[in-house]
C-alpha cells in the first residue's frame, strides 16, 4: 500500500517522538534488546521481500530502487543503534557494535567520537553542509517529475528504456519523445540529470554537476529529499537507527510518486498513475510533492542537528 504522510497542520507529528532519543540515557540490556528487535522486525518487512526477490532474480521496479541504487545494505537497514550518548548494559563488541566505532568502559557501551577516522568526519561535514544550504534554499516546484521522461527519452541505442522489462510506457514511444520535447526541464538534481537520455540534456534548464550539488538542490526536489535515506545511511552508526528507518519509510513514498508520475505504466504493481502530461495530472503532482517537501523538513532537520552533535564532541 502507498505510504502516506500527514500534514503538519493537521496535528499530527511528522516525525515520531522516538526519532529525538535523550542524550546521556542508559538502556538495561532487557530495554535495548527488545528495541533492537522491534527495529529488526519492522525492517525485514522490507528486506525479506528484496532478498527473496533478488534469490529468483525477479526485481521489484519500484521498491528495489531502494536497495540496489543506495546501496545500504538490508542488513545494515536491519541493524539497530542508538545514536550518540545513550549506553548500553551487557552489550559487548562485536559484529553489531563494532569497535571502531564504540568503546566499552565499566560494562556500558557507547558510540565513541574519538574513534571517529578523519574521512568519516570529512564526509560527515559535508552532509551537513549539503542540508544546510538545501534547508536555505527556497523549494521549487513545477518540475512535474520530468526527470523519468528524460530519462527515457528516444530509448536507449537498442530502442529501450529502463525498467522496460519488467514496466511499459504508457504512451507509445513517439508520444513519449513528444511531451519531453514540448517542456523546458527544471531539472536541479545532478543523480537524476546524470541519467537523462543524451538528447535530452539539451532541453533542461540548467546543467548540473557533481560539483554544483551544493548551489543547485533544493528542497522542493523529490530526489533531494529522497537522498535523506542515502545521507543518513552514509552517517551511521553516529546518527542513530530510528532516524535511518525514519528517512528509509519517508523516501518509500517519495519513491512511490516518482515512478506513478513516471511515463511507466505501474498499474500492474499496484499504482494508478498521476498523468502529469494532463493539467489534472500537474496539479496532483504538485500538491503531493508539496507535501513530501513539508515531510522532509523535519528529518533534515534533526539529521543536521544529529550531525552537528556529534561533530562538535570533543574527541
Amino acid at each position: 500500500m502507498p505510504v502516506q504522510f500527514k500534514h503538519r497542520k493537521t496535528g499530527a507529528p511528522l516525525v515520531p517522538a522516538c526519532v529525538k532519543e535523550a542524550a546521556n540515557t542508559l538502556l538495561p540490556a532487557q530495554a535495548w534488546q527488545a528495541i533492537a528487535e522491534q527495529h529488526r522486525q519492522r525492517a525485514e518487512k522490507w528486506t525479506t521481500p528484496y532478498r527473496a526477490r533478488r534469490a529468483a532474480r525477479q526485481m521489484h521496479p519500484i521498491y528495489d530502487f531502494l536497495f540496489i541504487y543506495y546501496r545500504n545494505k538490508p542488513s545494515q537497514l536491519e541493524a539497530w543503534h542508538p545514536g550518540l550518548g545513550i549506553g548500553l548494559q551487557e552489550a559487548p563488541l562485536g559484529d553489531t557494535y563494532k569497535s571502531k566505532h564504540y568503546s566499552c568502559q565499566n560494562g556500558i557501551t557507547r558510540l565513541d567520537p574519538a574513534l571517529m577516522t578523519d574521512s568519516t568526519r570529512h564526509r560527515m561535514e559535508m552532509v551537513e553542509r549539503l542540508c544546510q544550504a538545501v534547508k536555505e534554499r527556497p523549494p521549487a516546484f513545477g518540475c512535474f517529475g520530468m526527470h523519468e521522461w528524460a530519462m527515457v527519452y528516444q530509448g536507449d541505442a537498442n530502442g529501450e528504456v529502463r525498467h522496460g522489462e519488467r514496466l511499459p510506457l504508457r504512451l507509445s514511444q513517439q508520444a513519449t519523445d513528444a511531451y519531453v520535447r514540448s517542456r523546458p526541464i527544471q531539472c536541479t538534481h545532478f543523480d537524476a540529470f546524470r541519467f537523462f537520455s543524451p538528447g535530452a540534456k539539451a532541453f533542461n534548464r540548467i546543467q548540473p554537476s557533481k560539483d554544483s550539488r551544493i548551489e543547485n538542490e533544493q528542497c522542493g526536489c523529490l530526489h533531494t529529499n529522497m537522498d535523506l535515506y542515502k545521507l543518513a545511511a552514509q552517517c551511521m552508526p553516529w546518527i542513530g537507527s530510528e532516524l535511518l528507518w525514519q528517512c528509509f519509510h519517508f523516501a518509500v513514498g517519495a519513491r512511490q510518486l516518482d515512478m506513478q508520475a513516471s511515463p511507466y505504466d505501474c498499474s500492474s504493481l499496484g499504482f494508478e498513475p498521476i498523468k502529469v502530461e494532463t493539467p489534472s495530472g500537474k496539479l496532483e503532482y504538485e500538491r503531493r510533492q508539496r507535501a513530501l517537501s513539508e515531510a522532509a523538513q523535519p528529518l533534515r532537520d534533526e539529521l543536521i542537528a544529529r550531525l552537528q552533535a556529534v561533530l562538535q564532541t570533543e574527541s
